[in-house]
């Protein structure tokens, strides 16, 4: 089926199935094919964790290499979220969330932390909207990007890696009260 719907060869599907295998977004089975893999709150809690190590050296890089523009771009994006927050957006918030964090990976520089970071999130994406959606939550975070934000604005490189550790450890916190609720 996957040969025909994207016109390629069985070897370039089996090659595709085997890298998504590997980034642990897909389990597969012999002579049952390939299912997307859900991950556990307690993974996605150990995922956010690795993340805030990584992230965290991510914010710091993005405030010692931001240029001009950029110090603009990413408070920019914050006045965005809270308009989002608002007007009651959520999936519009969690859509600046994820672009807030992508352009932090890209303005840091540092392409090796950006990887592990881009795999990670991938492996806990279903988490994402769940959290985004839930009361009150929208609303601390935005507090909580906005001070990554104004720490890699002004520079500040331990401001910027410790505001960045106390977001992913609220998202930890979180996740550890309600995560029986995003995954019922």
């Amino acid at each position: 089926q996957l040969t025909d719907r994207y016109g390629c060869g069985r070897a370039a599907i089996r090659s595709a199935l085997v890298a998504l295998e590997a980034e642990g977004l897909i389990s597969r089975e012999a002579n049952r094919g390939a299912t997307v893999r859900r991950i556990s709150v307690d993974e996605a809690i150990q995922i956010t964790e690795a993340r805030s190590a990584l992230e965290s050296l991510i914010a710091k890089h993005a405030a010692r290499n931001a240029n001009e523009a950029e110090r603009a771009e990413v408070l920019s994006l914050i006045d965005q979220m809270r308009a989002a927050v608002a007007d009651n957006e959520a999936i519009e918030y969690s859509s600046l969330n994820r672009v807030f964090h992508r352009r932090l990976r890209e303005i840091s520089g540092h392409g090796v932390a950006a990887d592990l970071v881009d795999n990670l999130r991938n492996r806990a994406a279903h988490h994402q909207y769940p959290l985004a959606l839930m009361p009150g939550r929208p609303a601390e975070s935005v507090d909580q990007h906005a001070a990554i934000a104004e720490a890699v604005a002004s520079g500040n490189e331990d401001d910027a890696a410790a505001a960045m550790q106390a977001h992913l450890a609220s998202v930890v916190a979180t996740l550890r009260q309600w995560g029986h609720v995003l995954t019922a």
